[in-house]
């Protein structure tokens, strides 16, 4: 079997990223030049494509997980940090509302609380872990929501 055939049969399956594959097709014991000659072949005739995988990967992820989380999962399948930055902002104008009213909306039915004008330290301590734990932002998020609470009062 051929360092091509290799890859082709992992694509048919799932999407890898260039650096997955390279990896996969090592511990297989290809040649590093039949390996990248095999992965700018997929490349040309577009069967890979790092951002298509980060596009998938942001797709699957961005409702669950906060970009820094992403960007990790990210980073350890082998994107660099440039790249994963580039599709985020393409791919997430105007989405992030919609997202945090979704989260706000979450987290609220989640821990039973009808503002975030929170009185409660174990409370406040469990939302924090919550969010930080999705690589969300929480001090950021908190005071994002409480201040939009206060605007909806006034």
């Amino acid at each position: 079997m051929t360092c091509s055939d290799y890859f082709y049969r992992l694509l048919a399956r799932r999407d890898y990223s260039a650096y997955e594959l390279s990896q996969k097709a090592k511990e297989k014991g290809f040649e590093p030049n039949e390996i990248a000659e095999a992965l700018e072949e997929l490349q040309s005739q577009d069967y890979q494509s790092d951002t298509r995988f980060v596009e998938s990967m942001i797709t699957s992820y961005q409702g669950k997980y906060g970009k820094a989380v992403i960007k990790r999962k990210c980073r350890e399948k082998g994107i660099s940090a440039d790249v994963f930055e580039q599709i985020w902002e393409s791919q997430t104008e105007g989405e992030e509302t919609g997202e945090l009213d979704a989260l706000k909306a979450k987290v609220m039915r989640k821990y039973k609380i009808d503002n975030f004008q929170i009185r409660d330290p174990k409370i406040k301590a469990k939302i924090w872990s919550y969010l930080q734990y999705r690589g969300f932002n929480p001090s950021e998020i908190l005071s994002q929501w409480q201040q939009e609470e206060d605007e909806a009062v006034e």
